[in-house]
């Protein structure tokens, strides 16, 4: 039997706030097989966030058990936590997290130099991923040179030129007009028919929904599965 690509067991956060603690998540069970789209929905401070976090091992649970590809991610050290955020997981979060210094080309092909991905396979999968996310006119531009929406669009290039086993999505859409959001959640449904790409969004965005196999909502840190 194959393993599961995420299992999370009984996952509280909590954050300590001087004297105030927040609970963000209280007792979290959620299963992820590969390949599946998976939205996350729930108001605003519902936890949605903090999950994705979580899930991405940019956080750690206060209590509960976080296993990514079968590896308890508890138990891993620094560096192997780095090593499964660097090949296995792609980012798009909302504050889109892109190096000023660089250009679109460059923020997008940065994690595939990480990878030591060679110089002429970097430059096909970049122009090809910019490309389909309508920014090849734009490639030697930087992120104070660019619209909110392309800057969006370039975090999202960025998050699928590695072609990830997760896609980790915080508002994928938020920044989008409705004719481009479109355009990137059928990119993201091409990519998770033919690499099997598993993507978790957390969103308001009900243009999200259609394209997600489960849709599970988050209301003071529960989680519930709602009807598909």
């Amino acid at each position: 039997m194959k393993e599961k690509l995420i299992e999370i067991k009984n996952v509280t956060k909590v954050y300590e706030l001087g004297k105030t603690k927040v609970v963000a998540l209280n007792g979290v069970d959620l299963e992820v097989q590969y390949g599946e789209i998976i939205s996350i929905c729930g108001p605003s401070g519902s936890g949605k966030t903090t999950l994705l976090n979580l899930i991405g091992c940019l956080d750690k649970p206060t209590y509960g058990e976080i296993k990514i590809l079968g590896a308890n991610v508890l138990s891993l050290s620094d560096n192997k936590l780095s090593e499964i955020r660097g090949r296995h997981i792609g980012f798009i979060f909302q504050t889109f997290n892109l190096i000023p210094v660089l250009t679109a080309y460059e923020n997008v092909e940065y994690p595939l130099f990480l990878q030591n991905v060679p110089s002429r396979e970097r430059k096909k999968r970049v122009l090809t991923i910019l490309e389909e996310v309508g920014l090849i006119e734009f490639i030697n531009h930087k992120p104070d040179e660019l619209s909110g929406g392309q800057r969006q669009r370039v975090a999202i290039a960025r998050a699928l030129v590695t072609q990830p086993e997760i896609v980790l999505a915080d508002e994928p859409t938020a920044n989008l007009d409705t004719h481009t959001g479109e355009g990137i959640l059928e990119l993201m449904q091409k990519m998770n028919k033919e690499y099997n790409t598993t993507f978790i969004f957390s969103t308001h965005d009900h243009k999200v929904l259609k394209y997600a196999n489960k849709i599970y909502f988050l209301r003071d840190g529960k989680i519930s599965l709602t009807e598909e």
